[in-house]
């Protein structure tokens, strides 16, 4: 990350360059998203719940998104330590296509578990489709256990955690 590449809360004026960023993601090699996901609806409830952070470039162009997300689905599932919750989830984490591999995605994994240790989050949980092995290598750098496995949302996920 150059000196003038910052990571911020998102605003609701980024809310079309996200989801062009998230639809610059559908249909690439390992993404399982698809059209309807992740839509508006997703950007806006993330923003609404303050958990929604990118990364701009020099220009200011947004090259990286990341969400802490709010699943009492995901909460629940039961291989989370107990001795970590509360823990606090990352999703939809998106780099621009042009800004992969410069080592982004765990800057921005990074950066939003200061900000669930701030707000007094035990651990980070972090779901990945067990077919995007670009991810899995992502997170075997930031030192994340594997919890445990679930089919959830019509997919196969690898469920990862790491106390803060």
């Amino acid at each position: 990350m150059s000196e003038t590449e910052t990571i911020v809360a998102a605003t609701k004026e980024n809310t079309d360059e996200i989801l062009a960023l998230y639809d610059m993601q559908k249909g690439r090699e390992f993404c399982p998203w698809e059209d309807e996901y992740p839509s508006l609806e997703t950007i806006e409830f993330d923003l609404k719940n303050e958990g929604l952070f990118v990364m701009k470039n020099d220009e200011g162009m947004i090259i990286a998104a990341i969400s802490i997300d709010k699943d009492e689905r995901v909460e629940a599932l039961e291989f989370w330590t107990d001795s970590l919750r509360p823990g606090g989830e990352l999703s939809r984490l998106a780099v621009h296509p042009d800004y992969q591999n410069r080592g982004i995605a765990p800057k921005m994994i990074r950066h939003c578990m200061s900000v669930l240790k701030e707000r007094g989050y035990k651990s980070v949980h972090y779901m990945v489709n067990k077919l995007n092995v670009k991810a899995m290598r992502s997170y075997a750098k930031l030192d994340m256990r594997k919890a445990g496995e679930v089919f959830m949302y019509q997919q196969p996920f690898i469920c990862y955690e790491k106390e803060l």
